[in-house]
């Protein structure tokens, strides 16, 4: 009976870690084509070619594909939550959108087919945003998170508009997270007269390429649409991957380490017949007044003189340290090297700030995103993003008082702004007033009761304040919604 109990025990376990191994290697894809805009004086030509290759190469790739064409927001919103549904904790979750995008207020927008847009109010009513997206992936547990969007064309909706932003705008995504777009953030390209796009018929090339990772696919789909284009078009990438992910087969070749590369041979090279060598005619020896110097000795100054100075001692190159190095890798970021050409080209340019200040706080860079925050502040002082942005920062670096004092602004603001609820919520937990702590994120969750974050901490605040079972049930409903939230709350030197 005790061996059948243990047989049957570890058929259960067996069975627990297939379906974990089963939702880590899950891969999801909504591929959209949208080509019919009432607006548009006639179809476009490539979205719904482009979607079509795109579905089938990722399918290919073992991706359980859903496919949109000429979706409506209903449509498309539906689509994207049935996404929603099937992305599990450790997933990979992707959207492609081919079709008319725009930026407005810092986001990038992909536009269903019946939008009304006539101003830039109706883009945030009728279009989806790609940040909002990739957020959501997130929360769902999706440990990498990918965007396509072939959207950086001239719409039509755009001269309607008293002021606008030409083409997307750089997204700010969580950790996990590869963003690819046809042109540069603020720019736009014009659709080829075939009925493929070049970009997307490059990727398709890339990504199928065995032993590529997902980075090095987008870096050779941006050398090779430059290069077919002759420069006119050169699409831009932001990565933030914390783990090597490959659309394609990793051969073992790859994943086995190479071995030991053999010893060249060395081929003799023919005798060279040597020259006989020059005489030399020693020079007529001088005659000095001065002793010869012993052995090994330095020459003795003149008389009266004063000793020579030795030498300087060439000092080393400074070495760059590990934060200097880190550094300079976050600075050469795409998305990163266009905010600040931004910034150089206008020193004015509020939401270019912000923007740079929340890619420096995602890849942990706290101290340059509080810098570009403090200017964003400074140039609009109702910005309550930014207020609850420098929040978030403060409360990492321990610059607790002056964090609670930004979120409060913000709240001031905007009294049901859930992000800066939760901010506030994780300042008073490091500060150690526990209750307080437990209100702000009891408000974020009434807001959002999926915001791991929130319940997280929550969960912490109450096991210190000695409810420990109510404490647990959060921890666990956020780990599961988020298996990286304890290690994100240590990195913010709370445990």
């Amino acid at each position: 009976m005790r061996m059948r109990l243990v047989m049957f025990f570890c058929l259960i376990l067996s069975l627990v870690m297939v379906n974990r191994s089963a939702a880590a290697d899950a891969r999801f894809a909504l591929v959209i084509g949208n080509a019919k805009y009432p607006d548009s004086e006639s179809p476009l030509k490539e979205p719904i070619n482009d979607m079509r290759a795109m579905a089938d190469e990722l399918k290919r790739a073992g991706f359980e594909v859903a496919v949109g064409e000429n979706l409506s927001g209903e449509a498309m919103r539906r689509a994207i939550n049935a996404l929603y549904e099937k992305i599990k904790p450790g997933a990979v979750a992707m959207i492609f959108f081919s079709g008319y995008g725009i930026q407005s207020g810092r986001q990038s927008f992909m536009i269903p087919v019946d939008s009304a847009i006539w101003d830039e109010k109706d883009v945030r009513r009728d279009g989806i945003s790609l940040d909002s997206v990739l957020s959501e992936m997130n929360s769902r547990g999706a440990s990498v998170k990918i965007a396509i969007l072939d959207a950086s064309r001239r719409n039509p909706f755009e001269r309607r508009f008293r002021q606008f932003s030409t083409g997307l705008a750089p997204v700010t995504a969580p950790r996990g997270t590869l963003v690819m777009y046809s042109a540069p953030p603020g720019t736009v390209v014009s659709d080829s007269a075939t009925d493929r796009s070049a970009f997307v018929t490059e990727l398709l090339k890339e990504i199928r390429v065995p032993n590529l990772t997902a980075e090095e696919a987008f870096h050779r789909t941006r050398v090779g649409v430059s290069r077919v284009s002759k420069e006119d078009q050169i699409p831009w990438f932001s990565s933030s991957l914390a783990e090597e992910f490959s659309f394609g087969p990793r051969t073992q070749a790859t994943l086995d380490p190479k071995p030991p590369s053999p010893e060249p041979k060395l081929i003799p090279s023919e005798p060279r017949v040597q020259a006989p060598e020059p005489k030399l005619t020693p020079p007529e020896p001088r005659v000095t007044a001065l002793p010869a110097p012993a052995p090994n000795a330095a020459p003795a100054p003149p008389q009266g003189a004063a000793a020579p100075a030795p030498p300087p001692t060439p000092s080393p190159a400074p070495q760059q340290s590990e934060a200097e190095k880190r550094l300079a890798a976050i600075n050469a970021d795409p998305a990163m090297q266009e905010l600040t050409k931004l910034i150089a080209a206008n020193a004015n340019d509020q939401a270019a700030f912000y923007k740079r200040g929340q890619l420096y706080a995602v890849k942990g860079a706290y101290l340059q995103a509080m810098k570009d925050f403090d200017d964003a502040i400074r140039l609009d002082p109702r910005d309550v993003e930014a207020l609850n942005n420098r929040c978030w920062v403060k409360t990492i670096l321990g610059e607790l008082q002056a964090a609670l004092k930004d979120c409060n602004d913000a709240l001031k603001l905007r009294p049901n702004f859930v992000d800066a609820l939760d901010s506030r919520g994780l300042a008073n937990l490091k500060i150690g007033q526990n209750s307080n702590a437990i209100s702000d994120f009891d408000a974020a969750l009434k807001i959002s009761p999926k915001l791991a974050s929130s319940l997280y901490g929550r969960g912490l605040a109450r096991q210190r304040s000695g409810d420990a079972a109510a404490g647990e049930r959060d921890v666990a409903a956020a780990r599961a919604i988020d298996p990286n939230i304890a290690s994100e709350f240590a990195g913010y030197g709370i445990r």
